[in-house]
């Protein structure tokens, strides 16, 4: 029999598909569990990535895109499911705030129209503070209760590889539990991702053209991607207190599977990423053909 994979439990380049599992899942720990609100944000989401969303652009990354953020999304809601399995204290409310930021966290990639003039191109693509504004905008507009979304600006800073965690004062148990549920998140989510290493071709073209510094080009980035998986696991383990745990707890429970089907698909990908720049260093494109996303990179080199 052949091993089971994580992306093959869900349809991941569906979003459909996706919001259809988060809601299975939430559904077993919440029998009346209210989707309107939840459901409301998920298309609006779509929208904006897909540039139908009044007063901003198309998303314009293909790295932080909207598969980025369902890719998040459903990870945010496992790992909320074996929290809730291990008898940590998350309500109905602390669930929708989860899931909610799990769908903003990357909305700060997305342009407003009121951006076109701006020539900092890094700061629209890495300041996380934008996605808090736009998650605020957002709890205004649609008149989101301000009691259950008043500490999101807390759980979406825990997505900042920069941030010192230690240093965030958390007003509860649950408000950090779901920050570090998110940071862990929003890490294995991507890194999982079944074209994970195509995409980090992608990657550096994001942070070329937003001047972020130390990639001389893709190759470069992929092999300093080696010790970035080093940091990302203390980061994880230490920084977000290990609450990875969870996963292995959810898909015991969702799919009789005691293992953490994340971690797996992580060190897969790292384990290939060595085998590549050991064996085929000169012609790495040809080995990365995952999605048919390398037609994608036609016309791109690593020089600006």
């Amino acid at each position: 029999m052949e091993p089971v994979q994580l992306s093959r439990l869900v349809d991941m380049e569906n979003p459909r598909a996706v919001l259809n599992e988060v809601e299975n899942i939430v559904s077993t720990l919440f029998t009346d569990f209210d989707f309107e609100p939840l459901d409301g944000v998920f298309t609006d989401i779509v929208r904006l990535f897909d540039g139908k969303y009044s007063g901003y652009s198309r998303c314009q990354t293909q790295y932080h895109d909207l598969k980025h953020t369902t890719d998040t999304f459903l990870a945010m809601a496992r790992l909320i499911h074996g929290a809730v399995i291990k008898e940590e204290n998350l309500t109905r409310e602390h669930v929708i705030l989860g899931l909610v930021c799990a769908l903003m966290h990357v909305t700060g990639y997305i342009r407003s129209l009121n951006d076109d003039g701006i020539t900092n191109t890094h700061e629209v693509l890495t300041d996380i503070r934008r996605s808090i504004a736009f998650m605020d905008r957002y709890r205004s507009d649609h008149g989101l209760s301000s009691e259950i979304f008043n500490h999101c600006s807390l759980i979406l800073a825990c997505t900042d590889l920069s941030a010192d965690i230690t240093e965030i004062h958390f007003p509860s148990r649950e408000i950090e539990l779901l920050a570090k549920l998110l940071g862990t998140a929003d890490l294995l989510g991507q890194m999982a991702d079944r074209t994970y290493l195509e995409k980090l071709l992608f990657l550096f073209y994001e942070f070329r053209d937003g001047g972020v510094m130390g990639y001389n080009n893709e190759l470069d980035l992929l092999k300093k991607t080696r010790d970035f998986y080093a940091m990302i696991r203390q980061r994880i383990t230490k920084d977000l207190s290990g609450v990875n745990e969870y996963m292995r707890h959810h898909f015991k429970a969702r799919w009789d599977l005691d293992r953490d089907l994340y971690i797996e698909a992580v060190e897969n990908h790292i384990s290939y990423l060595k085998f590549i720049l050991k064996h085929h260093e000169k012609d790495y494109r040809d080995h990365l053909r995952r999605g048919g996303l390398e037609r994608r990179l036609n016309g791109k080199t690593d020089t600006p």
